[in-house]
């Protein structure tokens, strides 16, 4: 049960930002704030701090103007603080993350009376490394040979010469704090690769440059805060590194995983693996090519010189296994007819997720090949670590090991993603679970063939569970979509939730009543191609010459159709997804309503979520179709394979619930404030006229309805 006292403070702070703001309260805000104080308060600890029930997770469904962060922050801070916990928002968005450091807990602090510190969290690659700053200062590479793995850079240029000394200048002043994102000016991935460190090529202190270290200075910064942001790819980062590498230990940790709607598949992108054959044939070659330089400088290392002697036979046994999985790889994706060189792609899924006979047999002998590669990198990474050290005496000096560390990590960190793949393509899936998915894919890179192997979880759900709700002291999930025909199985389903954990759909502020959802007698199927793509020309070259509205699209090639077929007068007054960038678009679309014009969007699905244009900048939303996705990607497909095996249905286990959290989603489009009004039209007819149209119409909020 939550402490009076702790229930006391949140309520004061709760009534101290609403007065001190002139808010106005919120019901819903004040049922998500005593829900999760309820759930974390709640939590029992032993004498060691550590949580002792299950039911530490709460996940609310709190649409547009409930004041999620508000309530999340003001009802979980003080928890975290009584129970000796760090509380780390995650975000999927940079525009979000944005608002919660640069406003909401600016406010928080301001106006709560809570006294609390916060930082950010970015991951290390997002902060130049000294050490490489000082080295392009002096025009030098770490080493002889580390330029020839990086191809991609070309020599350096003035320019980079004056970036490192403009950066190195406001670094040593103060006036930066040596991260990407905040540099004045863009800077391309080949760039800022130069300058940057991973977690293997980081020396940490035994680095001659730690003191001064930018990644390390906001770890120090993090240690002393008591609410961190961060996003959801650095949470599952980290997670995949054991937790604690970067954040603090999950078991330390309360987590507040808004938009927590992408957690899943950022998860899945996090557990792939990809393997391309020529472009690790390349880095093997020039290995090969560079063990002359190797040995000149280590070789002196009797540990090291016996691991060098290995790395020919090695290379020599990898190539032609290469080559041979290449061959194979060109046949089981054979490029399409009709397809230039240049335009050819071609990917391939296996059936049930079973790789053939012929590639487990060569996967197991890659596998073998490349942990054997694996094993040797990481020994002499090991030992030119130590050799930084100078209470170790290794037989290397220093300087030695700190030039080509860099290296060695470099091709530790390519082998072991090769070992990577080449495990999760042999290896058998288990018979009562969902298979993982595997696939190759046959295309072209500087019009050279390419070969490239892939293979995913079709679900994270078991791996979330295990090391995030598992292991974290307690945690939120919320988003204004997490629920698919009103119900959560799907989220449970897909991020692993346990269903003994607090679940509830927030009531909105916004009066619905506002707004009319319409299916007019235009709609039309549209498996009729021609007959729904005339009704959307129709129906757009009819909207008003003052109308402000987004026209959502499933097509892009339906997008640039109706644009084209479009009288000119019309398609002056469309600004489409494809011609401009978004931000772009945003603001002429903005500036047109400004002046009392009609503005139409274009866009497509990236267009029916995050996009916040109230009052009179969106007064009518058109769906033209509904949102369905084909599952013909290979996770997708793979997952509905096998739950056809097991005699469900995967259109409507799947399909259905998914279209529903999008048709929601673009609706949300339309009402951002509680003023908002407005219209939106379906322009497919198939929610009148099939049986799972009724329940996606169920799930959307209470529109007044034109049904036609």
């Amino acid at each position: 049960m939550l402490e009076d006292a702790l229930k006391g403070e949140i309520q004061d702070a709760y009534r101290q930002v609403v007065e001190r703001l002139g808010l106005t309260p919120r019901y819903g805000q004040r049922l998500m704030i005593a829900e999760i104080a309820r759930t974390l308060g709640g939590i029992d600890m032993d004498d060691e701090g550590k949580r002792q029930n299950d039911t530490h997770v709460c996940v609310l469904e709190a649409g547009t103007g409930t004041g999620k962060t508000l309530a999340y922050l003001l009802a979980a801070l003080p928890v975290a603080k009584a129970q000796g916990k760090r509380l780390v928002i995650s975000t999927a968005t940079i525009a979000l993350q944005e608002q919660v450091l640069g406003h909401d807990l600016p406010s928080l602090a301001q106006h709560s009376g809570i006294a609390f510190r916060y930082a950010l969290a970015k991951g290390r690659g997002r902060y130049v490394c000294v050490a490489r700053l000082d080295q392009a200062l002096e025009g030098s590479e770490p080493n002889p040979t580390m330029s020839l793995f990086q191809q991609e850079l070309i020599a350096t240029s003035s320019d980079f010469s004056q970036l490192t000394q403009d950066m190195a200048k406001a670094y040593g002043q103060g006036e930066w704090e040596g991260d990407r994102d905040s540099w004045h000016e863009s800077i391309d991935d080949p760039t800022w690769r130069r300058l940057t460190v991973d977690h293997r090529q980081c020396t940490g202190r035994r680095c001659g440059h730690f003191g001064a270290c930018a990644f390390f200075r906001s770890r120090r910064e993090l240690e002393d805060a008591d609410v961190i942001v961060a996003n959801h790819d650095l949470v599952l980062a980290d997670l995949a590194l054991g937790g604690g590498a970067i954040l603090p230990d999950p078991a330390d940790c309360i987590f507040v995983f808004d938009e927590g709607h992408h957690l899943p598949d950022k998860a899945l992108s996090h557990f792939a693996h990809r393997f391309a054959v020529h472009g690790c044939l390349r880095w093997l070659k020039t290995l090969k090519s560079s063990l002359t330089e190797l040995h000149q400088a280590l070789a002196q290392q009797s540990t090291v010189r016996q691991l060098l002697a290995k790395l020919p036979d090695m290379l020599q046994a990898l190539e032609p296994a290469l080559q041979e999985v290449f061959s194979l790889g060109h046949q089981l994706a054979e490029r399409p007819n009709g397809l230039g060189d240049e335009e050819a792609f071609k990917q391939t899924r296996f059936a049930k997720g079973q790789a053939p006979d012929a590639l487990r047999e060569q996967a197991l002998q890659l596998t073998t090949l490349f942990a054997e590669l694996s094993r040797s990198l990481e020994t002499i990474g090991d030992i030119l670590r130590e050799s930084l050290d100078p209470d170790k005496q290794t037989g290397l000096d220093r300087e030695q090991a700190e030039s080509w560390l860099p290296l060695v990590a470099l091709l530790h960190g390519r082998a072991l993603e090769a070992h990577a793949l080449w495990e999760a393509i042999s290896a058998v899936d288990p018979n009562d679970a969902p298979p993982c998915a595997r696939w190759v894919t046959l295309s072209r890179v500087g019009g050279e063939p390419e070969v490239e192997f892939s293979a995913s979880p079709v679900s994270a759900a078991h791996t979330l569970a295990k090391h995030l709700w598992g292991r974290c002291h307690g945690a939120v999930v919320t988003s204004a979509t997490l629920t698919a025909l009103g119900r959560f199985e799907r989220l449970q389903e897909r991020a692993g939730l346990a269903g003994r954990y607090r679940y509830q759909a927030l009531p909105s502020p916004f009066d619905y009543a506002n707004a009319v959802l319409s299916v007019p007698q235009a709609a039309t199927d549209p498996s009729d191609r021609e007959a729904h793509e005339q009704a959307i020309i129709d129906f757009v070259t009819a909207l008003t010459d003052r109308e402000a509205a987004l026209v959502l699209f499933s097509s892009r090639a339906q997008l640039r159709a109706v644009e084209k077929a479009l009288p000119a007068e019309v398609k002056a007054r469309v600004l489409a997804q494809d011609a401009l960038p978004k931000r772009e678009l945003l603001e002429r679309h903005r500036a047109a309503v400004d002046r009392g014009e009609g503005s139409v969007i274009f866009g497509l699905a990236s267009f029916a979520e995050g996009i916040d244009l109230p009052g009179e900048y969106l007064t009518h939303v058109v769906i033209t179709r509904l949102p369905f996705a084909v599952p013909d990607d290979p996770v997708g497909a793979t997952l509905a394979e096998w739950i056809e095996s097991q005699g469900g249905n995967p259109f409507m286990r799947i399909s259905v619930p998914d279209a529903s959290i999008k048709l929601v989603q673009a609706c949300g489009r339309l009402i951002r404030k509680e003023s908002d009004s407005g219209r939106i039209t379906l322009l497919d007819r198939r929610v009148l006229t099939r049986r799972y149209g009724k329940a996606l119409l169920d799930a959307l909020p209470p529109f007044r309805r034109e049904i036609a």
